[in-house]
C-alpha cells in the first residue's frame, strides 16, 4: 500500500467519524410523528366521521366494524412511527408495544367474548364463568299419572298463538284491543324467571305456552303454566349448540296443533309430542333423512335450523336441506299423526326463515325464503309454482325474514346486511304459468336482519337496521323512521305496535303512518333479546336467553285499581 491509499484511508475514516450514516432511530429524539402520520389518522377520523354519518356501509353492524379498524390503525400507525422512528431510547419505545401487548393478553386471560349483540358488539364475560344455562337445572320429570297438573292443549279458545308469529304467522293480533294509556293503568308483571338459552319463542294455546331451550347439554322443548309460570313438562335431546355470533341454543318455534307440539332443534331433529305430558310420538332426524352428515349440516346452516314448523290439513311442512353435491330439497312434509313422509318440494338450499301459507292470485301456497331465493310451492304436493332470486349467505348475508303475502297477488320481502327490500307481482296467465316480477327495490328501506315486518292498511312497518320505519307498500316511499329500539321484535296488536327491544324493554306504539308516536314502554326482562313476541289475549310472554316472564297489559276499557 501506498503513502497516498493509506491517506486516503485515514481520511475516509475521519469523515465517517464525524457525519455517522443516519439509521432509523438516529438523531433528536421526537415525539411528534411525521405529516404522513398525521395523514394516516387523520384518513382513520375521516372514515369513522364518513361510516358514523352517512349509510354508506347501509349496515349498522359494518359501520362498527369500520370504526373500530380506523380506530385501530390510525393509534397502530403512531405506535410504529414511536417503536420504530422516534429515535428515543430503546427501552422508552418499547413501552407502547409492551403496554398493549400485556393489557391485551392479560384482559383476554380472565374475559372472553360471550356474544355479540345484532351490530356485532361484543359482551364479556369471565374467561371460566359457566354460561347461565349451564347453571339451570334440568326440570323434574312425572310420570303422566302422577302429574300434579295436564296441560290441555287440545282445548281451543279465541286468545290462542299456537305457532310462531301468531295465529296467522303474520305478527299480528286482532282478538284484543290494548289501552294506549300505560300511565294511567301499567303493565302488571304475572311472573318472572330464568329460562334455558335460546331465540326460541313462546306458542300458546289454551293457558298453557311451550317454546324451547337450551340447558347444559341438553335441548329442550317446554311447557309452562301461562298464569304461574310452572314447567309442567319438558322432552329433553342430548344436544348444544354454541356459536360466537350466533349465540347458544334452539332458535325455531314450537307449533301447537290438536294437542300436539312440533318442534324443530337447531341440529335438525324434529319431534312430535304428545302436548299433555311431552311424550315422543314420532320424530325425524332430517340431516339423516336427506343423507347428509351433522357436520355437513351445519356447514350448509351456519347458525343452526331456525325453521318453525307449519301445519297445512293433515300435514306439517318443514325446511329440508341437503347436500349440494347430491340433492337438495326445500320443504318436506310429514304426515301429523304418523310422521309418514307425504311429499318433497323445491330444490334450493334452505335459510333461516319458515314457511308460511298465504293464498295469491286465488290459490292457496305455501311461501319460503331459501338461501338465495323465494319460492311458492303447492300445499298438497311441494312442486315449486314460482321463484324469484333473492341473493344470500347462510354464512354472512342470511335470509332470516319472512316473506309477507301482500294484496292477493304480491310479496313483499325484506332482509338486512345493506340488502333492503323488494315487492314482487306474482301473476298466472290462461296456461297456468306463474311469474313473479319486481316492482320496486330498495336498499334503505326495511333492513329488518332477523326481525319481520308488520301490515296495517296499504303500509308496512320494521325495524330496519334496528330503528322502527314506517313505509308505503305500494311504493316503497319512506312515512317515517324514528325510534332506536336495536335488532329486536315487533307485534301488531290492532291499530298499534308492540316493540321488545333489544335491550328487553316494551315499547307500545301507535302504527301511524303520519309519525312515530310511543305510547308507553316499562322493563320487562334483562339482557340480549332476539326472541319474537307471544301475546294470549293480555297476556304478554317475552324471553330472551336468560329470563321470561309475563305481563297482563291493559285493554281498552280497563281503569286503574
Amino acid at each position: 500500500m501506498t503513502a497516498d491509499q493509506s491517506d486516503r484511508r485515514e481520511s475516509q475514516k475521519t469523515d465517517q467519524t464525524a457525519h455517522p450514516v443516519p439509521s432509523a432511530t438516529s438523531g433528536t429524539p421526537r415525539w411528534n410523528p411525521p405529516w404522513s402520520i398525521w395523514a394516516v389518522i387523520a384518513a382513520g377520523l375521516f372514515v369513522i366521521l364518513l361510516v358514523q354519518t352517512t349509510d354508506i356501509t347501509a349496515d349498522h353492524a359494518i359501520t362498527n366494524v369500520a370504526t373500530a379498524l380506523a380506530v385501530f390503525l390510525s393509534f397502530m400507525s403512531w405506535v410504529v412511527w414511536f417503536c420504530l422512528y422516534s429515535a428515543q431510547p430503546r427501552w422508552l419505545r418499547m413501552i407502547p408495544l409492551l403496554v398493549i401487548v400485556i393489557s391485551i393478553t392479560t384482559f383476554f386471560a380472565f374475559y372472553r367474548i360471550d356474544h355479540v349483540s345484532g351490530e356485532l358488539i361484543p359482551t364479556f364475560a369471565r374467561r371460566f364463568s359457566f354460561h347461565p344455562d349451564q347453571l339451570l337445572p334440568l326440570p323434574a320429570q312425572s310420570e303422566p299419572s302422577v302429574a300434579t297438573e295436564i296441560a290441555d292443549l287440545k282445548e281451543r279458545t279465541a286468545f290462542d298463538f299456537p305457532q310462531f308469529l301468531g295465529p296467522h304467522r303474520t305478527a299480528s293480533v286482532d282478538a284484543i284491543q290494548l289501552s294506549d294509556d300505560w300511565d294511567e293503568t301499567a303493565p302488571q308483571q304475572i311472573w318472572k324467571r330464568p329460562i334455558g338459552a335460546g331465540w326460541s319463542a313462546f306458542s300458546a294455546v289454551n293457558g298453557y305456552a311451550v317454546t324451547m331451550e337450551q340447558r347444559g347439554p341438553f335441548e329442550l322443548t317446554t311447557c309452562y303454566n301461562l298464569q304461574t309460570g310452572e314447567i309442567l313438562w319438558s322432552y329433553s335431546t342430548d344436544a348444544r349448540y354454541q356459536n360466537k355470533l350466533g349465540g347458544i341454543g334452539p332458535r325455531s318455534t314450537p307449533t301447537i296443533h290438536d294437542g300436539r307440539v312440533y318442534s324443530l332443534g337447531v341440529t335438525g331433529k324434529l319431534h312430535c309430542l304428545d302436548g299433555a305430558n311431552g311424550q315422543v310420538l314420532w320424530q325425524k332426524d332430517l340431516p339423516n333423512a336427506f343423507g347428509i352428515t351433522s357436520a355437513e349440516d351445519a356447514e350448509n346452516v351456519d347458525y343452526g335450523r331456525s325453521n318453525s314448523p307449519l301445519v297445512f290439513g293433515t300435514s306439517v311442512i318443514i325446511p329440508a336441506g341437503g347436500s349440494q353435491s347430491e340433492d337438495v330439497y326445500s320443504l318436506v312434509a310429514y304426515d301429523l299423526k304418523t310422521g309418514e313422509e307425504r311429499w318433497r318440494g323445491g330444490d334450493a338450499q334452505i335459510s333461516y326463515s319458515s314457511p308460511s301459507l298465504v293464498e295469491l292470485c286465488g290459490r292457496k301456497q305455501i311461501l319460503i325464503v331459501n338461501e338465495e331465493s323465494v319460492s311458492s310451492h303447492d300445499p298438497l304436493t311441494g312442486e315449486t309454482l314460482w321463484s324469484h332470486p333473492w341473493p344470500g349467505s347462510n354464512l354472512a348475508n342470511s335470509n332470516s325474514s319472512q316473506a309477507v303475502a301482500i294484496d292477493g297477488d304480491k310479496v313483499l320481502l325484506s332482509k338486512g346486511y345493506g340488502t333492503g327490500a323488494m315487492l314482487l307481482q306474482i301473476t298466472k296467465n290462461d296456461r297456468s304459468q306463474w311469474k313473479a316480477e319486481e316492482i320496486w327495490k330498495k336498499h334503505n328501506v326495511l333492513r329488518t336482519k332477523f326481525a319481520n315486518v308488520v301490515i296495517r292498511g296499504p303500509y308496512t312497518f320494521g325495524l330496519s337496521d334496528g330503528i322502527l320505519q314506517c313505509v308505503e307498500t305500494k311504493s316503497g316511499r319512506v312515512r317515517w323512521k324514528k325510534g332506536r329500539y336495536g335488532h329486536g321484535q315487533i307485534l301488531l296488536v290492532g291499530d298499534k305496535i308492540l316493540v321488545l327491544a333489544e335491550d328487553g324493554k316494551v315499547h307500545l306504539v301507535a302504527a301511524d303512518p303520519k309519525r312515530h308516536q310511543e305510547l308507553g314502554s316499562f322493563q320487562a326482562i334483562e339482557g340480549t333479546s332476539w326472541n319474537n313476541i307471544c301475546l294470549y289475549g293480555p297476556y304478554l310472554l317475552v324471553r330472551n336467553s336468560q329470563e321470561a316472564a309475563c305481563y297482563r297489559l291493559p285493554t281498552t276499557g280497563e281503569k286503574a285499581k
